[in-house]
């Protein structure tokens, strides 16, 4: 099985990600996990990725795909995957169905769907204590006292990106620019999408009757 979830930030694909390459028996990996590995290895495309990212640079989508290429080519990778944000352009995607031509293209796409207001209310929740870095959330972990650390006292605070009005902007972002992606296998008729608002458990069921 070849597997993609796509859907916002705070939309749950990296809670989902181990479970669905548990019951597929393969392996997950997301972009991320990629550029920290290249990153750490210093391989050739980690040093390469690195001089954009040093510059606050978009890391260019040869790049990424060559990573993740390189990834799904691993004799230990040959049963399937599951990619968790990736491809996230039009030129990733299309490169992707390219480079799987020959074992058969991508079997499922899943997308994660999420009304805004409730990925706001997720990622606008969160806090770190200013001492120990301790995470809360307003509504799913809130600390005992108002603004106070269960674990030091210290005061809360919420970084800048985690602000609603910057939380909004970047779901904004992703859905410029993942619609064509979303288009494009939805008109290959392998893209289902679920309901990620429910609890994890629900989306869970949802997403293992999608695979199957």
């Amino acid at each position: 099985m070849k597997i993609i979830l796509m859907g916002p930030p705070g939309s749950g694909k990296g809670t989902q990600a181990s479970h669905i390459a548990d019951l597929a028996g393969v392996h997950s990996v997301s972009s991320g996990d990629l550029f920290r590995d290249n990153l750490s290895r210093n391989t050739e495309l980690g040093r390469l990725a690195k001089t954009f990212m040093e510059k606050g640079e978009y890391v260019p989508d040869d790049v990424t795909i060559d990573m993740v290429m390189n990834w799904i080519e691993e004799p230990k990778h040959s049963a399937g995957f599951v990619l968790d944000g990736f491809p996230r352009t039009l030129p990733q995607a299309k490169a992707l169905d390219e480079k799987l031509l020959d074992i058969g293209g991508v079997d499922r796409v899943v997308f994660f769907d999420v009304p805004e207001d409730d990925l706001v209310q997720r990622l606008s929740g969160r806090m770190i204590c200013s001492s120990c870095q301790t995470p809360f959330h307003k509504i799913f972990s809130p600390p005992r006292e108002e603004n106070s650390c269960d674990s030091c006292g210290e005061v809360l605070y919420q970084r800048e990106d985690d602000k609603p009005a910057v939380v909004r902007n970047r779901l904004h972002v992703y859905i410029r620019e993942t619609e064509p992606v979303v288009d494009y296998f939805e008109k290959a008729g392998n893209l289902r999408r679920i309901d990620a608002s429910l609890g994890i458990n629900e989306v869970r069921e949802s997403l293992e009757d999608v695979v199957r």
